[in-house]
């Protein structure tokens, strides 16, 4: 992402940020509230277009209309709220909006038995998740089952290249937080470029190679997580310490 800016009306939401995610690499975006985090990553998978700047893939500059842009160029998000249907199976939950059918005495029906393999191998090939039961509620699942369900809807699709999480542990216990900090790390050796939105320090530290600091919708730096501490990252958050590069 190169020189983007965008505006609300009077309101400057970002203003000449610039952002690089590289496959293989787990990039954390961090900052307070208000310092344009989201905002950044919703141009980046297509819900918002920027006021200027552009965005570039393999040198390849694009523009992208709307998020099913971005997932045919291989960006996509597992946001927050994860847009988990409670009421249906983690298969379908994989399949939402794009559902396997099958013929049936001239009928289309949905082919829930193939859903339910190619689910199933998802989660087992990319992630390394096993679930006891792909026939229940989504709802019956814990926090970090639910996520992966979420990661795999995304993973699913064979040309992602980089995934979005935002705030993948923040309604998680210990446990599950490590669970799907292991998942994190997993796409990353798989090659996948995974951006992380998060306000835990401590997990940032714990998955991240890099570092990119909003504040105030500027980019306040952008650094190795091998080459500071927690303290210098508070400090660039904060504005107590000079642009890091």
């Amino acid at each position: 992402m190169r020189g983007i800016t965008k505006r609300f009306g009077g309101v400057v939401a970002l203003d000449g940020v610039d952002l690089d995610a590289y496959a293989g690499e787990v990039l954390a975006i961090v900052g307070d509230n208000g310092a344009g985090k989201s905002t950044l990553i919703k141009i980046l998978t297509g819900v918002y277009q920027p006021t200027s700047g552009h965005i570039e893939l393999d040198g390849r500059r694009f523009t992208m209309a709307d998020h099913s842009d971005a997932i045919a160029n291989g960006i996509d998000a597992v946001y927050q709220n994860l847009a988990i249907a409670d009421h249906l199976t983690p298969a379908q939950n994989l399949f939402l909006g794009a559902e396997l059918t099958r013929k049936v005495m001239g009928l289309t029906v949905l082919d829930n038995a193939r859903m339910e393999r190619e689910a199933t191998e998802v989660l087992r090939t990319r992630l390394g998740v096993e679930l006891r039961d792909m026939n229940v509620p989504t709802e019956s699942l814990s926090g970090g089952q639910r996520q992966a369900v979420a990661i795999a809807r995304a993973v699913r699709h064979k040309d992602l290249r980089v995934l979005v999480m935002d705030e993948p542990t923040a309604a998680l216990g210990p446990q599950e937080t490590a669970r799907t900090l292991g998942l994190i790390k997993t796409l990353r050796d798989q090659g996948l470029a995974v951006i992380v939105i998060s306000h835990s320090l401590d997990d940032v530290f714990e998955i991240s190679d890099r570092v990119h600091v909003q504040r105030r919708g500027t980019c306040a730096g952008v650094v190795r997580t091998a080459d500071v501490t927690v303290e210098n990252v508070l400090g660039l958050i904060t504005g107590a310490k000079a642009t890091a590069a």
